[in-house]
């Protein structure tokens, strides 16, 4: 997984250590920010190769912030993993909607299974190409 770079938006600082650390292990570069602004701002940046996105953020809310990164012609064709603790159907259509090319009950994450999910989408992603 040399030079895969991963960007996490999660506020929740436990979580974000756990997800950090199994991506890491498992060869990824992992950046961080616990806030909406922070993470766009490092979106822009970074160029990830993919997105992990909570949908609840302290400042801008997840489905703000990928409606922000799909309609920027920098951040549009990074995919974006969301993952919430609202598992209704209506917030999964929604983040479907906005461009989200999967939806994450936090609950229901096994580490391993989303370093596995992760490579396949990142494996299977077009290049992305900084701007």
């Amino acid at each position: 997984m040399a030079n895969k770079k991963i960007l996490s938006i999660e506020d929740d600082t436990f979580l974000l250590a756990l997800l950090s650390g199994k991506l890491v292990e498992a060869g990824y570069t992992v950046f961080s920010a616990t806030t909406g602004a922070d993470g766009l701002a490092k979106a822009k940046a970074e160029h990830p190769d993919i997105i992990l996105l909570d949908v609840m953020l302290p400042d801008i809310g997840g489905f703000e912030v990928l409606e922000k990164l799909k309609t920027d012609s920098g951040t549009q064709a990074i995919p974006v993993i969301l993952l919430s603790n609202l598992g209704g159907s209506d917030e999964i259509e929604q983040g479907k909607q906005l461009g989200a090319t999967s939806y994450l009950i936090k609950a229901n994450i096994v580490p391993d299974e989303l370093a596995q999910m992760i490579e396949l989408e990142v494996t299977n992603a077009p290049k992305i190409t900084g701007g």
